[in-house]
């Protein structure tokens, strides 16, 4: 009797301790759990009745139903209400108001998501979760008016834009290329102007347009072309054959510099250099000319730069440099910079006043100063053999900032003189040109401010 009473008790334990950890499974199961859906309402305090509105719901254990109503006053519209069969997962809603909802004559609306997941909880009836949110109601596009420009832009070259651009809710406004490249631009002269250089990029489209895009916090959008006539321009392109000596020489010492492995093929190495290298030392530079300051602009007294006195061109800009090795084409580049070569080791000149960004090593550029001109404007001097400047030197009219070299990917000492709006690669030429920086640049600014004070 005593062995069927310790046996009975140990199966009620068994039991009880089995009851228990099913009770426990189930209150950490996802069936039963706790949490209510979460809601979010994308939009950020306003909105203009024609964008949707976007709605994201989602929970662990799945949502049964959801319900969105648009309340203006005494009117409420429903705008989704979904009932589901079996738990679904996170729903992703953009949603569209009803066309008599575009009446509204209230500044204000108030939405509301309802929502209900497939969980156990609260005796099988689930968890429920509501959000609202008021959102002022702004159906005008901002204003955006074109003050002055530049006439023209030619392929590889410059150009400058001076606009309007106001919005009571203004969120960003930028000026955008066919190319998809967005130009910053900084204040100017007086409130709610604004002035951008931009810039077409050598290497891409054969067509340019340009447009200054403004948007609100509402979600409108006004779109205005920039009035400046493109001129198409050719330029040269060159097909080089390698030689063995050549390969054998500078082109490997760079790519074993730059840890490329001994035994790897002259034509290996050079596509390392002219490719892998001349990519990632681009991006460096492409990263340092991208910024742009919000100080306030007034005028750009910009004299024409020639950094190198008495100095002869030996490779001109836009190149399109096409390589052969043995009859077969191999690899191919484009020279984005002017060079110049004079003595040995000539002092290199800034003639205009400068912020040094960067003043180091930079792969196949080698020693490369870097100085900003303001208004996204700026000059990079690349092979030098000394540095007479470090990163965040004020630069003085006419100040020695390096001398010539052949540092990185040189064969003979020369400068490689680049110009750079906003991260693109420009035409040297046009910015060693006074003629070309009254009529292209500080013109239309001195237009725009006569325009604004007549205003």
């Amino acid at each position: 009797m005593r062995k069927k009473s310790n046996f009975g008790s140990m199966m009620v334990t068994v039991v009880f301790i089995g009851i228990i950890g099913g009770v426990v499974y189930l209150y950490n199961s996802v069936m039963f759990e706790r949490d209510v859906p979460k809601i979010e309402i994308e939009n950020a305090g306003y909105w203009n009745l024609r964008a949707p509105l976007k709605i994201n719901i989602d929970d662990a254990s799945g949502l049964m139903e959801y319900k969105v109503t648009l309340k203006s006053g005494d009117e409420v519209f429903e705008l989704a209400n979904e009932q589901f069969l079996s738990p679904q997962g996170k729903q992703t809603l953009e949603l569209k108001t009803p066309k008599r909802a575009y009446a509204l004559k209230n500044k204000e609306v108030t939405v509301s998501v309802e929502a209900k997941d497939a969980s156990k909880w609260n005796f099988f009836a689930g968890n429920s979760a509501s959000k609202q949110i008021t959102l002022q109601i702004d159906k005008k596009r901002p204003y955006v008016s074109t003050i002055a420009s530049s006439y023209r832009i030619i392929k590889g070259g410059s150009a400058v834009v001076i606009f309007k651009a106001q919005d009571d809710n203004m969120e960003e406004f930028y000026v955008e290329t066919n190319f998809g490249k967005r130009f910053k631009a900084q204040p100017f002269y007086k409130e709610g102007y604004y002035v951008t250089l931009i810039a077409w990029p050598v290497t891409t489209e054969k067509i340019f347009s340009a447009y200054i895009i403004a948007k609100d916090s509402a979600g409108n959008v006004t779109k205005s072309k920039v009035p400046v006539i493109p001129y198409s321009k050719t330029y040269k392109y060159s097909r080089i054959n390698l030689s063995d000596n050549f390969l054998n020489g500078k082109v490997s010492e760079l790519a074993y510099a730059y840890g490329v492995e001994d035994d790897a093929d002259i034509i290996g190495r050079f596509r390392y250099v002219n490719e892998d290298m001349r990519k990632s030392n681009e991006d460096v530079i492409h990263e340092l000319t991208s910024k742009v300051s919000d100080t306030k602009v007034n005028n750009f007294p910009i004299k024409k730069m020639y950094p190198l006195k008495n100095a002869q061109v030996v490779a001109q800009f836009g190149d399109h440099r096409v390589y052969s090795y043995q009859g077969e084409q191999v690899s191919e580049a484009y020279h984005l910079g002017l060079d110049l070569a004079s003595n040995a080791m000539s002092p290199i000149k800034s003639q205009n006043p400068a912020t040094v960004t960067f003043a180091e090593e930079n792969g196949i550029y080698g020693n490369m100063p870097v100085l900003y001109h303001g208004l996204g404007l700026y000059t990079i001097y690349g092979h030098c053999s000394t540095l007479m400047v470090q990163e965040g030197d004020s630069v003085r009219s006419n100040e020695s900032i390096a001398k010539t070299g052949r540092s990185g990917y040189a064969m003979g000492d020369h400068l490689h003189f680049g110009v750079l709006v906003q991260g693109i690669e420009v035409r040297p030429q046009e910015w060693m040109d006074q003629d070309w920086i009254r009529k292209s640049i500080t013109d239309p600014m001195r237009q725009a401010r006569k325009l604004i004070n007549q205003r």
